[in-house]
């Protein structure tokens, strides 16, 4: 039987969604990595030399989180602002405040 082009787009967003939620794994996978190294850091008892492998560790993971925030902010705001989206709403991204707590 015979794809049809709804079968196709299907596929591709099963697809993107499956992308999506390996992403999300490694995303959280990463954020927890850095809060390890960051209770390691706190720690007196450390060596000197150890701590700052640990603490640059920490740096690469967060620039590199910090710059999927970023990309997930955009897409929010991009479907957020869409023509699907009602115009009388705005969107709220509090989530993405920086003056948060």
């Amino acid at each position: 039987m015979a794809k049809t082009r709804g079968d196709a787009a299907a596929g591709k967003t099963r697809g993107e969604s499956a992308a999506a939620k390996k992403d999300m794994k490694n995303f959280e996978e990463r954020l927890e990595r850095l809060e390890v190294l960051g209770e390691k850091i706190r720690k007196t008892d450390i060596p000197l030399d150890e701590a700052i492998k640990a603490f640059e560790e920490g740096i690469k993971l967060a620039r590199t989180l910090e710059n999927d925030l970023e990309k997930i902010e955009s897409r929010i705001e991009i479907l957020m602002n869409s023509a699907d989206a009602p115009a009388n709403e705005a969107p709220e991204l509090e989530l993405f405040n920086e003056d948060r707590d």
